[in-house]
């Protein structure tokens, strides 16, 4: 069964924040038309249905070409994708290798490698999908991804705070999306990954899961900069690893001092061919 579609009307915004990060300025008007957008990320149960459906085999699952990763030794270009593991004590945070694995025979049936499983997590938002995949899966589900734009519009469900909710990032003390709690990247006092879809409140759209769980992809490739006069067109569905697409949203994994990145503006790049434990997606469609 597909995601409820939420109705959104055309408007224009102020994309982007000069607050944070330098990749989200240069602040911006934008104007989006009416669209529609899913509810919340796809779920492993959702992902299931389109597979077995189709027979689809996502990127995590197929023989990596030599021609596109020069120097790797062949051994080394086993079908897998990158699994997060906590480290047992303080490291440096710019080395993201030290909490990043990859694990060959990990897949969105087995995010974590191939002994995990997904039988208790169908309700949670599919991981391990590639942007090709996530594209498959629209275009299965006669709907599309969203731009960047259009995703940042949904995510601030009409404000222009600094989070969907407020300024302030937990209002009274309450938890309003999953995010690390805690010391990154070895103790987390919270979910410690995924959380089902919709665990936390709504935006003012009625939107779930938009800040927080899981990045979602966007159709933008991404800029060191907003460049607000190239707009996205004709949307690219292949697996090129040189080529970066936009991730919106930030996931369970982002901490203030690391990557506080839980924002509507906040924006980061992602290859094409990636396929991780905090990478998801949701569609969206024309009114």
């Amino acid at each position: 069964m597909l995601t409820e579609l939420v109705d959104l009307p055309g408007g224009s915004f102020r994309m982007g924040s000069t607050s944070f990060y330098p990749e989200e300025t240069p602040v911006h008007t934008v104007s989006v038309a009416a669209f529609a957008i899913e509810k919340h990320p796809v779920t492993n149960a959702q992902y299931a249905e389109f597979v077995d459906d189709t027979g689809y085999v996502t990127v995590a699952e197929r023989p990596l070409d030599p021609a596109l990763y020069p120097g790797v030794p062949p051994e080394d270009l086993q079908p897998g994708g990158l699994v997060f593991r906590p480290t047992s004590g303080p490291v440096d945070l710019r080395d993201w290798r030290q909490w990043w694995d990859w694990a060959p025979g990990a897949c969105w049936r087995h995010p974590f490698g191939p002994t995990s499983t997904i039988d208790d997590r169908l309700d949670h938002p599919v991981l391990q999908v590639a942007y090709a995949d996530a594209a498959a899966y629209a275009e299965w589900a006669g709907r599309r991804l969203p731009s960047e734009a259009e995703w940042e519009y949904a995510g601030r469900g009409g404000t222009d705070t600094t989070y969907p909710w407020g300024d302030d990032a937990t209002p009274g003390g309450q938890l309003m999306a999953n995010t690390w709690q805690g010391r990154f990247p070895y103790r987390n006092d919270g979910w410690g990954g995924t959380s089902p879809v919709g665990t936390f409140p709504p935006n003012a759209f009625g939107l779930l899961d938009m800040i927080g769980n899981v990045w979602e992809w966007t159709t933008t490739e991404f800029s060191a900069h907003h460049r607000p006069a190239k707009p996205a067109c004709c949307p690219p569905t292949d697996a090129d690893p040189s080529i970066s697409q936009t991730l919106k949203g930030g996931s369970h994994l982002c901490a203030p001092e690391y990557c506080h990145r839980y924002r509507p503006a906040a924006r980061s790049p992602q290859s094409r061919d990636s396929a991780t434990t905090h990478i998801g997606f949701r569609c969206v469609a024309a009114l």
